[in-house]
């Protein structure tokens, strides 16, 4: 940080406030102290039939890898909002959230992801401009060993060993390496 986005100072500390117990910018003119939290990402596993919806990413980070529909959560929106935009952004198509499904605290990169059981609404799916391919998968084609994140590695395999149960269980699980 460089400058207050209050006063415009350019003097500006990264010190722990008295009374706190993590370090913050803080600006020495106006003494407004800058927080930083944790970004939310939220996404679906969306369910058609036998298969799950998935995305080959068409940006960066893990271009060219297979991924749920997921992405950071806007203000003024419901996570399962955030849920469902983020799976029309990245396939084209609709769905309906069932229940919560998965969460994973990531603070070695200051994230929380969380992912929701839906289902597909409408097989209206294709390739949007951040993902460059788009398909329904079953658990034999997936190409586990090009998913892009690990806790979309994660979310499938509960999701393929909660199917052969008959039960869908919320699982929370703190992950601190990739």
């Amino acid at each position: 940080m460089k400058y207050c986005s209050d006063c415009g100072s350019s003097k500006i500390k990264f010190i722990t406030p008295e009374g706190d117990h993590v370090k913050r910018y803080i600006c020495s003119e106006c003494e407004n102290i800058f927080y930083t939290n944790p970004n939310m990402v939220v996404g679906a596993l969306c369910v058609r039939g036998e298969k799950i919806l998935m995305a080959k990413r068409n940006i960066h980070p893990r271009k060219g890898m297979w991924t749920l529909p997921a992405g950071f959560m806007e203000n003024a929106e419901t996570l399962q909002q955030g849920a469902l935009r983020e799976t029309f952004e990245e396939t084209g198509s609709h769905a309906k959230v069932i229940q919560p499904y998965t969460l994973f605290s990531l603070p070695h990169i200051n994230q929380v992801h969380m992912f929701f059981l839906a289902d597909l609404l409408d097989e209206n799916f294709g390739p949007t401009s951040e993902s460059q391919l788009v398909e329904l998968h079953g658990e034999d084609e997936i190409l586990w060993d090009e998913l892009a994140f690990p806790t979309v590695e994660k979310t499938l395999r509960h999701y393929f060993s909660d199917k052969q149960k008959g039960e869908y269980i919320f699982r929370e699980e703190n992950i601190t390496l990739w």
